[in-house]
Protein backbone atom coordinates (compact mmCIF):
# COMPACT_ATOMS: atom_id res chain seq x y z
CA UNK A 1 0.00 0.00 0.00
CA UNK A 2 1.21 3.06 -1.11
CA UNK A 3 1.15 5.58 2.04
CA UNK A 4 1.79 9.49 2.19
CA UNK A 5 2.38 11.32 5.42
CA UNK A 6 2.10 14.88 5.97
CA UNK A 7 2.62 17.61 7.90
CA UNK A 8 2.97 21.45 8.14
CA UNK A 9 5.31 24.05 9.27
CA UNK A 10 4.58 27.70 10.60
CA UNK A 11 1.11 27.75 12.38
CA UNK A 12 2.15 30.27 15.49
CA UNK A 13 4.35 32.41 13.51
CA UNK A 14 2.73 36.39 12.79
CA UNK A 15 3.99 36.51 9.17
CA UNK A 16 4.17 34.96 6.35
CA UNK A 17 2.65 31.33 5.02
CA UNK A 18 1.91 28.36 6.49
CA UNK A 19 3.71 25.56 4.30
CA UNK A 20 3.06 21.85 4.18
CA UNK A 21 4.79 19.10 2.61
CA UNK A 22 3.67 15.37 1.55
CA UNK A 23 6.28 12.37 1.18
CA UNK A 24 6.01 8.65 0.03
CA UNK A 25 9.03 6.99 1.32
CA UNK A 26 10.61 4.40 -0.75
CA UNK A 27 10.74 0.74 1.01
CA UNK A 28 13.57 -0.20 -0.92
CA UNK A 29 15.91 3.05 -0.36
CA UNK A 30 15.21 3.67 3.24
CA UNK A 31 16.73 7.50 4.89
CA UNK A 32 18.32 7.21 8.26
CA UNK A 33 17.92 9.64 10.70
CA UNK A 34 14.17 10.74 10.10
CA UNK A 35 12.24 12.54 12.92
CA UNK A 36 10.28 15.51 14.12
CA UNK A 37 12.24 18.39 12.44
CA UNK A 38 11.73 20.14 15.73
CA UNK A 39 13.98 17.72 17.41
CA UNK A 40 16.56 17.91 14.30
CA UNK A 41 18.88 20.78 13.99
CA UNK A 42 19.00 23.07 11.35
CA UNK A 43 22.21 21.23 9.41
CA UNK A 44 20.83 18.02 9.96
CA UNK A 45 17.18 19.35 8.50
CA UNK A 46 19.23 20.80 5.97
CA UNK A 47 20.61 17.43 4.81
CA UNK A 48 18.21 15.40 4.95
CA UNK A 49 15.90 18.02 2.44
CA UNK A 50 17.87 16.86 0.36
CA UNK A 51 17.85 13.56 0.30
CA UNK A 52 14.23 13.12 0.76
CA UNK A 53 13.62 14.74 -2.27
CA UNK A 54 16.11 12.29 -3.84
CA UNK A 55 15.16 9.32 -2.43
CA UNK A 56 11.47 9.61 -1.97
CA UNK A 57 9.06 7.82 -4.46
CA UNK A 58 6.98 11.65 -4.62
CA UNK A 59 7.13 14.50 -2.59
CA UNK A 60 5.45 17.92 -2.45
CA UNK A 61 5.39 21.39 -0.76
CA UNK A 62 2.56 23.78 -0.40
CA UNK A 63 1.37 26.85 1.41
CA UNK A 64 -1.41 28.64 1.96
CA UNK A 65 -0.80 32.63 2.31
CA UNK A 66 -1.20 34.84 4.95
CA UNK A 67 -4.27 36.35 2.99
CA UNK A 68 -5.96 32.55 3.34
CA UNK A 69 -4.82 32.38 6.90
CA UNK A 70 -6.42 35.64 7.57
CA UNK A 71 -9.51 34.57 5.12
CA UNK A 72 -9.79 30.70 6.72
CA UNK A 73 -8.35 30.50 10.12
CA UNK A 74 -5.07 29.15 10.95
CA UNK A 75 -6.49 25.51 11.08
CA UNK A 76 -8.55 25.37 7.85
CA UNK A 77 -5.78 27.18 5.98
CA UNK A 78 -3.10 24.33 7.80
CA UNK A 79 -5.54 21.96 6.50
CA UNK A 80 -5.72 23.08 3.05
CA UNK A 81 -1.98 23.33 2.55
CA UNK A 82 -1.67 19.80 3.77
CA UNK A 83 -4.84 18.78 0.78
CA UNK A 84 -2.93 21.05 -1.65
CA UNK A 85 0.24 18.83 -0.72
CA UNK A 86 -0.98 15.30 -0.99
CA UNK A 87 -2.82 16.47 -4.60
CA UNK A 88 0.77 17.52 -6.27
CA UNK A 89 2.39 14.40 -5.52
CA UNK A 90 2.80 13.13 -8.92
CA UNK A 91 1.84 9.56 -7.45
CA UNK A 92 -1.17 9.31 -5.60
CA UNK A 93 -1.07 7.57 -2.35
CA UNK A 94 -3.70 4.69 -1.16
CA UNK A 95 -3.50 6.04 2.39
CA UNK A 96 -2.16 9.22 4.14
CA UNK A 97 -1.54 9.80 7.66
CA UNK A 98 -2.09 13.28 8.53
CA UNK A 99 -0.33 15.22 11.80
CA UNK A 100 -2.09 16.09 14.27
CA UNK A 101 -6.04 15.54 15.09
CA UNK A 102 -7.81 17.22 12.27
CA UNK A 103 -8.79 15.29 9.08
CA UNK A 104 -7.70 16.88 5.80
CA UNK A 105 -11.32 17.21 4.06
CA UNK A 106 -11.60 16.71 0.20
CA UNK A 107 -8.95 13.50 -0.70
CA UNK A 108 -10.10 10.97 -2.66
CA UNK A 109 -8.34 8.51 -0.77
CA UNK A 110 -8.62 7.14 2.80
CA UNK A 111 -6.72 9.35 5.63
CA UNK A 112 -6.11 8.93 9.41
CA UNK A 113 -4.87 11.80 11.90
CA UNK A 114 -2.09 10.91 14.32
CA UNK A 115 -1.03 13.17 17.45
CA UNK A 116 2.35 13.43 17.32
CA UNK A 117 3.26 11.73 14.23
CA UNK A 118 5.83 13.39 13.14
CA UNK A 119 8.02 11.42 15.66
CA UNK A 120 6.12 7.51 14.61
CA UNK A 121 5.78 7.70 11.18
CA UNK A 122 8.68 8.54 8.70
CA UNK A 123 6.61 9.75 5.80
CA UNK A 124 5.77 12.39 8.33
CA UNK A 125 8.76 13.53 9.84
CA UNK A 126 10.09 13.30 6.12
CA UNK A 127 7.28 15.88 5.64
CA UNK A 128 8.00 18.02 8.67
CA UNK A 129 11.49 18.54 7.59
CA UNK A 130 10.35 19.67 3.98
CA UNK A 131 7.79 22.00 5.34
CA UNK A 132 10.15 23.11 8.29
CA UNK A 133 13.11 23.79 5.37
CA UNK A 134 10.86 25.28 3.37
CA UNK A 135 9.27 27.74 5.66
CA UNK A 136 12.85 28.79 7.43
CA UNK A 137 14.18 29.52 3.86
CA UNK A 138 10.99 31.70 2.80
CA UNK A 139 11.43 33.25 6.54
CA UNK A 140 15.47 34.07 5.22
CA UNK A 141 14.27 35.68 2.12
CA UNK A 142 12.07 37.97 3.93
CA UNK A 143 14.63 39.15 6.16
CA UNK A 144 16.50 39.78 3.17
CA UNK A 145 13.86 42.01 2.04
CA UNK A 146 12.88 43.61 5.56
CA UNK A 147 16.39 43.10 7.77
CA UNK A 148 14.73 45.65 10.26
CA UNK A 149 12.20 42.72 11.70
CA UNK A 150 15.12 40.26 12.00
CA UNK A 151 12.93 37.04 10.96
CA UNK A 152 16.57 35.31 10.54
CA UNK A 153 16.52 34.96 13.52
CA UNK A 154 12.77 34.09 15.39
CA UNK A 155 11.50 32.83 12.42
CA UNK A 156 8.28 35.23 12.63
CA UNK A 157 7.73 33.66 15.83
CA UNK A 158 5.79 36.03 18.53
CA UNK A 159 9.23 37.26 20.35
CA UNK A 160 10.01 40.08 22.02
CA UNK A 161 12.35 41.26 19.37
CA UNK A 162 9.51 40.97 16.71
CA UNK A 163 6.63 42.67 18.91
CA UNK A 164 8.99 45.83 19.43
CA UNK A 165 10.31 45.54 15.54
CA UNK A 166 6.15 45.57 14.63
CA UNK A 167 5.65 48.45 17.19
CA UNK A 168 8.98 50.45 16.05
CA UNK A 169 8.21 49.14 12.34
CA UNK A 170 4.51 48.95 11.77
CA UNK A 171 3.22 45.93 9.93
CA UNK A 172 3.90 44.51 6.40
CA UNK A 173 1.90 42.94 3.71
CA UNK A 174 2.97 39.55 5.06
CA UNK A 175 1.96 39.47 8.43
CA UNK A 176 -1.26 38.03 9.59
CA UNK A 177 -3.84 40.73 10.23
CA UNK A 178 -6.41 38.17 11.84
CA UNK A 179 -3.50 36.68 14.48
CA UNK A 180 -4.09 39.07 17.84
CA UNK A 181 -0.80 41.01 18.12
CA UNK A 182 -1.10 42.00 14.51
CA UNK A 183 -4.54 43.45 14.68
CA UNK A 184 -3.83 45.35 17.68
CA UNK A 185 -0.70 46.76 16.18
CA UNK A 186 -2.87 47.64 13.02
CA UNK A 187 -5.58 49.56 15.72
CA UNK A 188 -2.85 51.40 17.04
CA UNK A 189 -1.01 52.57 13.95
CA UNK A 190 -4.52 53.57 12.79
CA UNK A 191 -5.01 55.55 15.71
CA UNK A 192 -2.32 57.48 15.53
Amino acid sequence: MLIAGTDEAGRGPLVGSVVAAAVILDPKNPITGLNDSKKLTEKKREQLFIEIQDKALAWSIAQSSAAEIDELNILQASLLAMRRAVEGLSIQPEHVLIDGNKLVQGLSMSCEAVIGGDALHAEISAASILAKVTRDRQMLELDAQYPQFGFAKHKGYPTKAHFAAITEHGVILEHRRSFAPVRKALTEQQSQ
